[in-house]
């Protein structure tokens, strides 16, 4: 292996290894808000209702985790220069919503019945920036990288993950009227998005060598 191909490969497992790390934070973090915040019903409240109250930081630092857990990503695969078109479509669309999660950490949320302020309308507009970024994003990678001979044995898995996201942003849009549980399904989109980029960031340590001297994990 020439020097730049082992330079290459340090950078893509480290980018990797970030991304897998910050997306652990996050998932740990929003797990334990709903051990810290008993009093907001799950059913009823989204995720960033956590950031109102006490606590409100361990959700800002949820939002800013899986931010740059999105960047560490984007860098990892984009080291690799392959995907095309397609895929520098996908890595925009999540560098938007890395964007947004930064702005969903500044500008709190209102709460249910509360009043209307700025910082709720600056975060409402920032939730629907997100979510169609990450949903256009793991469309694109899913095609792209699906497309990539040394992905393509993962073809299936990423896109059966990538359809449940968009299915639980259906049912989280579906579920917006009141008295149905949007809580819940604001919780599967969480998960499902975890869960492809997830996959991704380990599959992307995978694919990079352990430095020279140090065994593979």
């Amino acid at each position: 292996m020439d020097s730049t191909s082992e330079a290459t490969n340090r950078w893509v497992r480290g980018c990797a290894i970030a991304a897998c790390a910050l997306f652990t934070y996050a998932i740990v973090a929003l797990a334990a808000l709903h051990v810290l915040r008993p009093d907001l019903d799950p059913a009823s409240n989204f995720v960033s209702n956590y950031a109102v109250g006490p606590y409100g930081w361990v959700m800002s630092t949820f939002f800013i985790a899986f931010s740059l857990g999105i960047c560490s990503l984007v860098a990892g695969l984009g080291a690799r220069r392959r995907g095309g078109a397609l895929g520098r479509v996908g890595f925009a669309a999540l560098l938007v919503a890395a964007a947004g999660l930064i702005v969903a950490a500044i500008y709190p949320t209102d709460l249910p019945g509360g009043p209307y302020t700025r910082s709720g309308d600056i975060h409402e507009l920032s939730f629907k920036v997100n979510v169609a970024g990450i949903l256009l994003g793991v469309l694109c990678l899913s095609a792209a990288l699906g497309a990539d001979p040394a992905w393509r044995g993962h073809r299936r898995t990423l896109w059966a993950l990538a359809a449940l996201v968009a299915m639980a942003l259906v049912i989280q849009f579906a579920t917006l009227r009141k008295g149905l549980p949007y809580g819940i399904a604001n919780r599967f989109f969480v998960v499902v998005v975890f869960a492809w980029m997830g996959f991704v960031a380990d599959r992307l340590r995978r694919s990079a060598p352990a430095p020279t001297g140090l065994p593979p994990r």
